[in-house]
């Protein structure tokens, strides 16, 4: 499941549906969006009936006058309500920040002023869309950019809801994979012009992280915000958004199954990858970064060896890559063995055990090219990934302390094979 919808002139609407809560539940797909500004929808076009198909009955607009008053607002429609609620009270101009700026402790300050200053604002968010949930409507909410103040009121939601930290972290941090189109528009917008700041559009783990440590040092958690800066039952609204939002998980899944990737796939491929790193920095793992593979290595991988696509009910979940040399981290060896690389699978709605089944399909492509040995490695400072290799079979045979891939600093790598039967 991609959380961004694909439209023409929005970059960062996203569906919060699919996210796991801590007891065992989701949240309900196609009920609650966040959005980039939806005053660049206009009738008439692809994006507007787009929009009106997801049937939407409410929509929050989160920014201040003025940004209405320059950008314009949704178009009204009969279909749904329209809300304006400008929970910032200090606006600030992040495209003119200085250079050196960290967004971490700078954002995270300033939702700390949002969450104090807007507390009427919020409030009555929350009981918009604690109503939209009880009449089984859809509900959008947005900013500007779908960031800053939309991100902080989808973590106040998806913590009532049960959704557990890593995972609000990790949606705010999302926004990465619009960054690119939402600097290019407001470099559209200011003739050309690069932002000041560096991190302008830029979504890091560390600012939700950072905000969310400081509500809970104030008020000790989410519903404690709610219930004393908020005045409102936080026990009562979390349950009732609970009731009216969420899934007990799909006790059954539709099989897996796969496909060769081919050149077309690249860009699938370079989102997949980026939001997986971005699903491992948000729990604290150093092993992916965005934006370090891009499509001309992925066409690469599938001219010289093989990729793969797994896909549940017609929805991509996964992937991997399969070499036949691997010189960078195994040096020069006999054609024995296939090399697995990049086992990726689409974070929270994937199918249990996807990431195993897709090994198992590389291992018998590899069985099927007369080769007895799968062979992969991982970060030596990863030994979470280790012991799920090893799980699935594989047994530690070596260290490669400086592997190099051509870019970048080397670093050490945990070399693991299975005997394929």
């Amino acid at each position: 499941m991609d959380r961004h919808l694909p439209f023409a002139g929005l970059h960062n609407f996203r569906d919060l549906g699919g996210y796991p809560t801590t007891d065992g539940r989701r949240v309900r797909p196609g009920r609650l969006y966040r959005s980039d500004s939806l005053g660049k929808l206009a009738p008439g076009t692809p994006d507007w009936d787009r929009f009106l198909a997801l049937g939407i009955g409410t929509v929050i607009d989160l920014r201040h006058p003025w940004e209405i008053d320059a950008r314009g607002r949704v178009p009204e429609h009969p279909s749904f309500a329209y809300h304006h609620l400008s929970i910032e009270h200090r606006p600030y101009h992040q495209a003119a920040l200085p250079p050196g700026t960290d967004p971490g402790p700078y954002l995270a300050e300033r939702f700390m002023e949002v969450a104090e200053d807007g507390t009427e604002e919020i409030g009555r968010a929350l009981e918009l869309i604690t109503e939209s949930a009880r009449s089984r409507t859809p509900l959008v909410f947005h900013c500007a950019s779908g960031k800053d103040r939309t991100g902080e009121l989808a973590a106040l939601v998806l913590g009532l809801l049960g959704v557990d930290e890593p995972t609000i972290v990790e949606d705010f941090s999302l926004t990465e994979l619009a960054t690119p189109a939402l600097l290019a528009e407001w470099s559209a917008r200011n003739d050309g012009r690069t932002p000041a700041w560096p991190a302008f559009g830029r979504a890091p783990a560390s600012v939700m992280r950072l905000f969310l440590t400081a509500l809970k040092a104030r008020y000790g958690s989410i519903e404690g915000y709610v219930e004393q800066a908020l005045a409102m039952n936080a026990t009562e609204l979390a349950a009732t958004l609970r009731a009216h939002l969420l899934d007990d998980a799909p006790a059954t899944r539709p099989p897996l199954t796969y496909r060769r990737a081919t050149d077309a796939d690249a860009p699938a491929l370079v989102r997949l990858r980026d939001t997986a790193a971005l699903w491992q920095l948000a729990r604290g793992i150093e092993q992916w970064k965005p934006g370090e593979k891009d499509e001309a290595h992925f066409r690469t991988r599938v001219a010289e060896g093989e990729v793969w696509l797994a896909y549940a009910g017609g929805h991509l979940t996964g992937a991997c890559e399969l070499w036949w040399t691997d010189p960078a981290a195994w040096g020069p060896r006999p054609p024995d063995a296939g090399y697995i690389h990049r086992l990726m699978t689409v974070p929270h709605t994937t199918p249990p055990g996807t990431g195993r089944a897709l090994l198992a399909h590389a291992e018998s492509r590899i069985r099927a090219a007369s080769r007895p040995y799968a062979r992969l490695d991982c970060l030596s400072a990863n030994p979470r990934l280790r012991a799920y290799y090893e799980q699935a079979g594989y047994t530690v045979v070596g260290e490669q302390p400086a592997k190099t891939n051509g870019t970048g600093s080397p670093y050490a790598v945990t070399l693991l094979e299975k005997r394929l039967g």
